[in-house]
């Protein structure tokens, strides 16, 4: 009995961590692909920006890669849907919130380097370089 019980815990754990969040995906995906509209902007599965210009009657869309280049792809190739600047210009503003307001520096887990003072001296004349000319 108490295998049976372990057996069956077991189950449902497995069910809660791993086959519930991929039906969540699932249906997540399912529906940012019907939600595509002409106007637009994606990304592809392929890694292109685009904006839709048509869907066509085998319901795949037209998209415009660049000025005057349209291509036809599959809607199952949409890989997410680009949110407006508009929305971004939203996470920078709560992106300078987590800046210090005594000095404006950011704190210091958000400080980025600059590749210019990582960069070490300069090796001397004297040392062999793998220059084969």
């Amino acid at each position: 009995m108490a295998s049976l019980i372990l057996l069956l815990a077991m189950f449902v754990l497995l069910w809660v961590l791993l086959i519930r969040p991929q039906r969540q995906r699932q249906q997540k995906q399912q529906h940012l692909l019907s939600s595509v509209e002409p106007g637009d902007e994606v990304l592809t599965v392929g890694g292109l920006y685009g904006i839709v210009r048509d869907i066509d009657e085998e319901d795949d869309l037209i998209v415009e890669i660049a000025e005057g280049i349209q291509v036809r792809i599959a809607r199952r190739a949409i890989g997410g849907v680009v949110k407006p600047e508009d929305e971004d210009d939203e996470l920078d503003d709560e992106l300078d919130d987590d800046v210090d307001e005594e000095d404006g520096a950011p704190d210091d887990e958000d400080r980025v380097v600059d590749s210019e003072d990582s960069v070490s001296e300069p090796a001397p004349e004297d040392t062999p370089a793998l220059d084969h000319r």
